[in-house]
């Protein structure tokens, strides 16, 4: 699988575990920056992990930042787009069943690295549910076309 993966400064360590786990399972992860610790911000490269997923680049996207929110925000903006912050395994199988979730985001100063490889791992393999949620995923497609809901 071909997944996305960025991060602003504060959250590049947590990128680097995750960027090394993903290699290690075998996909190919599209690294977008930051490249170090240097401090940079973070919506370009939520935004930027948004843009190659809702492409269709990747199939999946990973955002990390300090908290999570900033880079969940910017990765938000972009069409196409369901980010959801990830804190646990709980959060990362919900994401995905209930939204379709298509990027993960991260905080890498609340999160322990150890349970964002797990939730991750739960992200990637949960499959969307559908049924009375396929919906409300329309509904936010909607609004990525500026209609209401």
């Amino acid at each position: 699988m071909i997944i996305a993966i960025g991060s602003d400064h504060a959250g590049f360590m947590l990128k680097e575990r995750l960027r090394g786990w993903l290699v290690e399972q075998g996909h190919e992860a599209l690294d977008l920056g930051a490249y170090s610790p240097d401090r940079v911000d973070y919506p370009h490269f939520g935004a930027e992990v948004g843009r190659t997923v809702a492409s269709g680049k990747a199939q999946f996207g990973v955002a990390v930042c300090g908290s999570g929110q900033g880079i969940c925000m910017a990765a938000n903006k972009v069409p196409g787009v369901r980010a959801g912050i990830i804190r646990d395994i709980q959060d990362a199988e919900m994401t995905r069943l209930h939204n379709n979730a298509n990027v993960a985001c991260f905080g890498e100063r609340v999160t322990d690295p150890e349970v964002a490889v797990a939730a991750l791992k739960v992200f990637l393999e949960t499959t969307f549910e559908g049924g009375r949620h396929e919906a409300r995923v329309e509904q936010l497609a909607a609004l990525d076309k500026g209609q209401a809901v």
